[in-house]
């Protein structure tokens, strides 16, 4: 059972792409949270995991996926697996996902949880996302889900030349701002997209601009 009134919420907020609302209304938020938090699952909120993270709004999620842009099969990085829910997302666009979570319990967590969801096309390890997953780059996209202070350039040299980088940078939560950086042969253009609130990454690469 999936979350149809959950997309359509989502529709009318101005969430267009067909792909990211037919993969949230199939896949149901409530398995991807505590059983404390399956009650408020379909409201659009973020909401406590444990460990001191949590899972998006759906708001946001669909608002990444749908800035991402992904394409049937393309090559997808996450950095944070959290509970999985924008990996199960991205998975149901299409996409090849590479998830990386530093907190051991939520990734063996969510490796469990995807499994009996059937969701083959996620590629999850437990490690230190700041520094990505250099033996599977390069990757069409990366997108964080926790936020550096900065354009992380460790992470930016696995995309592509004219992949894109979505992440939340900021110094503080409240000071946040998601950008889109799209790669070049000699950097970055970086295009800012919505302020956010989003957990620090809980380990930083070097600045990149």
């Amino acid at each position: 059972m999936g979350d149809a009134d959950l997309a359509r919420e989502l529709s009318r907020r101005g969430i267009s792409d067909r792909r990211v609302l037919e993969a949230i209304a199939s896949l149901d938020r409530s398995q991807f949270v505590p059983a404390t938090e399956r009650g408020n699952a379909t409201s659009d909120q973020p909401l406590p995991i444990g460990h001191g993270q949590t899972i998006s709004q759906p708001y946001i999620v669909g608002f990444m996926s749908q800035a991402l842009d992904v394409q049937p099969g393309e090559r997808i990085l996450e950095i944070g697996t959290g509970s999985g829910y924008q990996a199960a997302v991205l998975a149901k666009m299409g996409a090849d996902v590479y998830s990386v979570e530093i907190v051991p319990e939520l990734a063996a967590q969510a490796r469990e949880r995807l499994q009996q969801l059937g969701l083959e096309r996620i590629n999850l390890k437990h490690g230190d996302g700041a520094h990505g997953w250099p033996e599977a780059a390069p990757f069409d996209a990366i997108v964080l889900t926790a936020a550096p202070k900065h354009v992380p350039q460790d992470l930016l040299a696995q995309v592509r030349v004219g992949g894109r980088l979505l992440a939340p940078v900021g110094e503080r939560e409240e000071l946040q701002q998601l950008v889109l950086v799209r790669r070049t042969a000699d950097g970055g253009a970086v295009e800012r997209l919505l302020s956010v609130r989003f957990v620090p990454l809980t380990r930083e690469t070097p600045r990149l601009c």
